[in-house]
């Protein structure tokens, strides 16, 4: 039988793409290829799209009841796929097995599970005065998700999109198509019923330019690059569709002269590294007071010389190669301007780490002095690099964390939790974590400024996929006189 690897998921069904091209993917540990998937383009397009508008007049009118009962199936069938996801990430990205398995491939379950709790209680219905609103779904949604969170990003947005009543039609990341196929095997199994959700890989200058451009798609979520959120808005624009986007991010991390220093140092850069470095959220600008910056340096030393990193299926190991030889490229040569530009090289640096010659691998690398208007300071690096920047007062802390064109997110460390919460309302950011705080899988995600627009997450993240409809003399029983 042929593979799925080559084909796409359209109307229910297992299909071919309209013109065989392939793309061949390259384990980042190993350098060597391990498999091929089909790459489509904009006929592939105009199907999954017209498969999707096909099934969204009897899905938009399908009960929350009925949707929960879908989602709990899927859970079902995806469950035992669990291994078999979390090996394909491995091979794709470079993530440690553990992590692939706890993190990455056992996402989908978790998200599925929080969107039918919601979907219990949330009213897509309710009264204002003599109005009644009415919040409907907004049609088909386009749904362009990142490498670097493969099957949990991409099922966030298809969780929401349908538990909303709409459609979708997703294109995965180029770089790890091949986990998001098991997810839509999963579907196909659990009874989607056919065109409510359609996959078509490929690359983003052609499938990922025809959704966004397509007149009969209503909205586009993307969580990418900021340069290439910003093509996708161009595209997009013509059809005035909603679009909504979580992109870059450089998020600073503002450690109070009152927080457990080494504690903190140790615990923000172990946040930097996870996945690599390779997270949007990473926050890799800690802000340390002057007078301690030489202790912070010694801290973040520690511990970075102390991360094992090697072989992905290694289970002693906690950082794998970076996704691709691009990536790689660019760290290395943000890491040689930091250098150039003056900063302390506190450890690590260029190269790979002693006794890996083959590998996208990085040195876990650390630098202190950093200016706040360096390279390492403004730009997203998407590595594991941290860049420590000394302030003199809490007001010029808070001037050099604004001070980026993101704003996705930020930490803040003090020994006392309302001077953390003062200090993070003045964060022109999405999100802030006060004093290490875990994620919260019901809070809203997205950021301020080039870190795009519109929220994730719980019901911030559904009412993104939502139309709002008055109905006006709806409840004569509210007219006021």
């Amino acid at each position: 039988m042929k593979s799925n690897n080559y084909r796409f998921y359209i109307g229910g069904r297992w299909v071919d793409p309209a013109v065989s091209a392939v793309r061949e993917l390259v384990n980042p540990a190993t350098e060597q290829p391990f498999a091929e998937a089909a790459m489509g383009g904009a006929a592939d397009v105009e199907i999954a799209v017209a498969a999707a508008r096909g099934a969204f007049p009897r899905w938009s009118r399908s009960s929350a009841a009925e949707r929960i009962e879908l989602f709990e199936a899927i859970i079902a069938a995806y469950r035992p796929r669990i291994p078999e996801v979390a090996a394909l990430i491995t091979q794709e990205m470079g993530s440690p097995a553990d992590f692939a398995k706890t993190f990455h491939a056992a996402a989908p379950v978790n998200i599925l599970g929080q969107m039918a709790q919601i979907l219990k209680s949330y009213e897509f219905e309710r009264p204002l005065g003599s109005t009644q609103i009415v919040r409907e779904p907004i049609g088909v949604c386009g749904l362009i998700s990142p490498w670097n969170v493969p099957v949990g990003t991409l099922m966030s947005k298809i969780a929401t999109a349908l538990a909303a009543g709409c459609t979708v039609v997703a294109k995965p990341s180029e770089y790890s198509p091949l986990s998001p196929l098991i997810l839509f095997e999963a579907m196909h199994e659990a009874g989607v019923p056919a065109g409510v959700v359609n996959l078509v890989n490929g690359d983003g200058p052609t499938v990922g330019q025809a959704i966004a451009a397509h007149p009969d798609v209503d909205m586009i979520s993307f969580t990418g690059s900021t340069r290439a959120g910003a093509l996708i808005a161009v595209a997009a624009a013509n059809t005035f569709k909603r679009v909504h986007q979580e992109l870059g991010g450089k998020s600073a991390n503002v450690v109070l002269p009152d927080s457990d220093l080494e504690k903190v140092v140790t615990a923000g850069l172990q946040r930097s590294y996870v996945g690599g470095g390779q997270s949007c959220q990473a926050p890799t600008r800690m802000l340390v007071h002057a007078a301690q910056q030489e202790r912070a340096w010694a801290a973040a030393k520690a511990a970075a010389e102390n991360y094992v990193v090697g072989d992905p299926l290694d289970p002693r190991t906690q950082m794998g190669p970076l996704v691709n030889r691009a990536q790689f490229d660019r760290v290395q040569r943000v890491i040689a301007a930091g250098i150039a530009e003056g900063a302390t090289l506190v450890t690590g640096g260029p190269g790979r780490p002693a006794g890996l010659e083959r590998g996208y691998y990085v040195r876990p690398t650390v630098f202190g002095n950093v200016h706040p208007k360096s390279t390492l300071a403004q730009e997203e690096i998407f590595g594991p690099v941290l860049s420590i920047i000394p302030y003199e007062t809490e007001e010029q802390a808070i001037d050099i964390a604004n001070d980026s064109v993101y704003g996705l997110a930020g930490w803040v460390y003090s020994g006392d939790l309302d001077h953390a919460r003062s200090v993070a309302r003045r964060l022109r950011t999405g999100r802030v974590y006060l004093n290490g705080a875990p994620a919260d899988p019901a809070a809203p995600f997205g950021g301020y400024k080039h870190s795009g627009n519109g929220r994730e997450g719980g019901v911030f993240g559904l009412e993104e996929f939502l139309e709002i409809k008055a109905l006006l003399g709806s409840n004569p029983q509210g007219e006021v006189a």
